[in-house]
């Protein structure tokens, strides 16, 4: 994989040339403040919060020389930053595609960090809900600070103009979503995209799924994408029609979800995958899906979580919870 490749699956570079093919979207370029913030490790401060601080007045004395410190001086606190300019620019892109959008940067969408949302999704109304989304994200962070890191040319990294990308939201069963693996632009590989659960709907109509994204990848994406090698993400609807969500290099950058990379570099046993695939022909690509409710996995994107009294805490969803914390604390600071 070389740095040209991870380059031309930019959204903003191939999307120009399968909109018709793809979900609506809109490309903002991505301010250096905004990135800087993005990328500071201090403590999350989210700019664009609607609700100011509350403070209230201290019951008793001893109350009041606890509240004491916050008239020092050198005490600081901490504000978010605020960008106008760009939130406009960000509000009006999310109104224009509906209201609530799905975003990424110029490769990768924050996955890894759904939990820390109030709804536990990628769905964002506000600027806001993009920033806490993206701050907490490994995947965000590596887009910024490493899109080249296996790629195996030593040739200078290329310069990059980082990009927000808001695409309209749309409710996606996981079902549904396939990753397709293009190599010397042949089609041989097909995964089942949320490779942790057990559809039935897959196993009962492999030989459909596959004829139907074979057809959609010779006339819509074969020749026509920058490279010869690539994956690509397809949503195949209740109606059967194939949608284009992304591409992606063909390399270790990528999730290879059901196969390995040394299976798909190597084409060795790819053959046999599909079962009843005989009547598919010599060229078909392997096809592979959760085939039992044994084979089930956990999330990958567990790893990524913190525990959930802490989230339940944080977010103030556990009232009870939330009420002995503070008798936890007040407590701590009686016996000190």
């Amino acid at each position: 994989m070389k740095k040209e490749h991870v380059t031309h699956c930019q959204f903003s570079a191939w999307y120009p040339l399968f909109r018709s093919l793809t979900i609506k979207s809109v490309i903002l370029p991505l301010p250096q403040n905004v990135k800087d913030y993005l990328l500071d490790d201090g403590t999350l401060v989210v700019s664009g919060r609607e609700d100011p601080p509350t403070s209230s007045q201290p019951d008793s004395d001893n109350e009041a020389e606890e509240t004491q410190w916050s008239d020092d001086e050198s005490t600081a606190t901490l504000t978010a930053p605020e960008f106008p300019e760009f939130t406009t620019q960000v509000q009006e892109a999310i109104n224009s595609l509906g209201g609530s959008v799905f975003p990424k940067l110029n490769w990768s969408a924050p996955r890894d960090a759904y939990w820390i949302a109030m709804n536990s999704s990628l769905k964002c109304k506000t600027l806001s809900d993009i920033f806490l989304l993206f701050k907490s994200s490994d995947f965000i962070t590596r887009d910024f600070t490493q899109p080249f890191i296996h790629c195996t040319d030593d040739s200078p990294d290329p310069s990059i103009e980082y990009e927000l990308v808001l695409r309209k939201w749309c409710e996606l069963i996981p079902g549904a979503e396939f990753r397709c693996f293009v190599k010397e632009n042949k089609l041989i590989g097909i995964s089942q995209r949320d490779y942790t659960q057990y559809y039935d709907h897959i196993s009962k109509q492999k030989e459909e799924i596959c004829r139907c994204i074979q057809d959609f990848f010779k006339e819509h994406i074969q020749y026509k994408f920058l490279d010869e090698d690539f994956v690509f993400d397809i949503y195949r609807d209740s109606r059967g029609k194939v949608w284009l969500i992304d591409f992606n290099p063909f390399g270790e950058v990528t999730d290879s979800l059901l196969f390995t990379w040394e299976d798909l570099t190597s084409e060795n046993n790819l053959r046999g995958d599909f079962g009843e695939g005989a009547s598919q022909g010599q060229d078909s690509p392997a096809f592979r899906c959760t085939n039992s409710e044994v084979t089930v996995q956990p999330s990958p994107y567990l790893s990524y979580r913190l525990p959930k009294d802490f989230v339940d805490l944080s977010t103030g969803e556990d009232v009870h919870k939330l009420i002995d914390f503070l008798k936890l604390k007040r407590n701590q600071q009686e016996d000190d």
